[in-house]
């Protein structure tokens, strides 16, 4: 059961628009929404979500932390709007672009996603809890509900289809920015961090040889010289086949 003032209606995109920019009267001279949403955005991304708190981002500011709830009611209110700041570092294709290939356009949408939930590793948690009504985010599903009406699914399969390699592109990207998360918290560049790993598991008295040594040859038939070559090929080769999917379905009508 939901806590009281965090479900559906307690959204930040569902408050009176009166109280939007901010309460009217008395509000702590140079601040603003996107000032405080700016840096909140620095912070999570230097930090994480887990260390993120009003007092924290109060001290960014060089304010009281009640100074921050004069345009805010609450910390998830402020989330919401990290949150869809992000998205607006997207810049989705024109679904309406005369000439340009649906596939083409699916495999830019697939790739911006991805940057972006490795760029900002605190996104994709975010990203599960909240409503993603803000006007960023709306632009990006828009985006990807034209692109893939273009593709020539029945309408009844559209969500299904977008669910397929979102769901995919989510799960890939929080991965990767946990991976290069955990490699720059050990001080290590992630080729090292993956090494290093791959040397402990070997190491270990546990690991069976054959399951290191077909890992081995699998990671090395894959190609790639670095963590992130090795990255790109497998992302492109599941996008790939998500968009082989999506024809043959469209082919069996």
């Amino acid at each position: 059961m939901a806590k009281a003032g965090q479900g559906p209606r307690s959204s930040v995109w569902l408050v009176d628009e009166g109280r939007r920019g901010g309460r009217r009267g008395g509000q702590p001279s140079g601040l603003d929404r996107e000032r405080i949403t700016e840096a909140t955005v620095r912070l999570l991304d230097a930090e994480g979500l887990a260390k993120f708190s009003m007092r924290r981002l109060a001290a960014e500011l060089n304010v009281t932390a009640m100074s921050v709830y004069w345009y805010v009611d609450t910390k998830d209110q402020l989330l919401e709007l990290a949150l869809d700041a992000v998205y607006g570092e997207l810049r989705p294709p024109d679904p309406e672009a005369a000439g340009e290939d649906w596939r083409e356009q699916l495999r830019t949408l697939a790739r911006e996603n991805r940057a972006l939930l490795v760029r900002h590793p605190w996104l994709s948690p975010l990203a599960g809890t909240y409503l993603n009504i803000g006007p960023h985010s709306l632009a990006f599903s828009r985006a990807v509900q034209g692109v893939m009406r273009r593709s020539g699914l029945p309408v009844h399969r559209l969500t299904g289809a977008i669910s397929t390699v979102f769901q995919f592109v989510y799960g890939y990207g929080t991965i990767e920015g946990h991976l290069f998360a955990r490699a720059a918290g050990s001080g290590m560049s992630p080729d090292e961090y993956f090494q290093d790993s791959m040397n402990a598991v070997a190491e270990s008295p546990d690991t069976a040889p054959d399951v290191i040594a077909e890992s081995r040859a699998i990671m090395s038939a894959r190609g790639g010289d670095t963590v992130a070559e090795m990255l790109d090929r497998d992302f492109e080769f599941a996008l790939d086949l998500l968009i082989a999917g999506i024809e043959a379905m469209i082919d069996r009508g």
